[in-house]
This record gives C-alpha cells, sequence and structure tokens, in this order.
C-alpha cells in the first residue's frame, strides 16, 4: 500500500538566503489533520575527488552550527535552477582549486528527510589538474590529501562525522570492491 498525505495549507515562517521555514497543515491517509514543519532548501553537490596517487581531497573547515573544524568532501549548495553535476564541476575549482577529466554520479542522499527538502547529489572525480582555489568571500578552508584507504579507515574510526562525506567515501570504496570481485 503507498502512503501519502495531503498539503491543505502552507505559511512561510522564515524566507532567507539558504533556506526557507514553512509550517504546512496536512490531511494523513486516515483523514486526520497534523502540521508539518520543514526546512525548504535548493540541494548541494559533494566530489569524491581522487588524485594519480589515489589520494581523496578533502577539506577541513569551521562549521558555525557545531562550533568545531570539521573534515568534508569538497561540496556547494546548488543555486535555484543550476545542474547539480555543474555545480560539482564549479565547487570542485573553486574549493580545491582542480578540475577533472571525469566527473561521474555516483548517487543523491536525503541527509534530513523528515524535515528538510535538501538532496545532495554525490560525484566521483578523477583525471584532476591543478588549477587555483577560488574560495567565496568569507569561505575558509584548507585541502587535505589523504590516501583513499585511510580515509575510509577515518570514517570507521570515526575521525569524519559528516554524512554527505561518509557515505561518499564508503560508496566509491564499496564500488571499488566489486570491480575487484
Amino acid at each position: 500500500m503507498a502512503h501519502n498525505e495531503t498539503k491543505l495549507e502552507t505559511q512561510t515562517l522564515y524566507q532567507g538566503r539558504i533556506i526557507e521555514v514553512r509550517k504546512d497543515r496536512v490531511r494523513l491517509e486516515n483523514g486526520k489533520e497534523t502540521v508539518r514543519e520543514l526546512v525548504v532548501h535548493h540541494g548541494g553537490v559533494c566530489i569524491a575527488a581522487v588524485d594519480q596517487q589515489d589520494r581523496l581531497l578533502l577539506v577541513r573547515q569551521f562549521r558555525y552550527p557545531y562550533g568545531t573544524e570539521i573534515i568534508e568532501l569538497p561540496a556547494g549548495k546548488i543555486e535555484l535552477g543550476e545542474d547539480p553535476r555543474e555545480c560539482g564541476i564549479r565547487e570542485l575549482q573553486e574549493e580545491c582549486g582542480c578540475t577533472a577529466d571525469r566527473f561521474e554520479k555516483l548517487g543523491e542522499l536525503y541527509p534530513t528527510p523528515a524535515y528538510c527538502t535538501e538532496v545532495i547529489h554525490i560525484y566521483q572525480a578523477s583525471g584532476l589538474h591543478e588549477t587555483s582555489q577560488k574560495l567565496d568571500e568569507g569561505e575558509f578552508l584548507d585541502v587535505l590529501r589523504i590516501p583513499f584507504e585511510q580515509a575510509v579507515q577515518m570514517v570507521l574510526d570515526g575521525q569524519i562525522l559528516d554524512s554527505k562525506t561518509q557515505i561518499g567515501i564508503l560508496k566509491l570504496h564499496a564500488l571499488r570492491m566489486q570491480k575487484t570481485k
């Protein structure tokens, strides 16, 4: 049986530069009504870029909500109407100062499906070429080049806490393992 909810009414509580916060009144499949709070976000991309020495490019940056630096795959927000692949190519250039010969989609993920519309598109980049970083104003980060197998172990050891980064690394690892069978 397919499950569904019907939106009856929507109210925008906040409209920001990156997110919109809404409160929707919905009808459940049993006929009752309830309220759903959601964060509307245009989505993002992350890039698992591996260089010729099989090192994964990661970035270390301060994340205000957690009050600490975290290690992540290079990533960025999709602008309204922007193609996710083009966003990923742009973000790899801006954050890591690299272009790639190959840019392949690994999949998508819903980071917080209970209350947020964000979809993150995961890409793999290879055949990297060094250019120069073009960080956004107010963006500060360090680029790390970590041997791929070490990055997998960092996820397993709890040193990488970001979900998109964990999924990107582990999915690429699983795909590599399938090829060796």
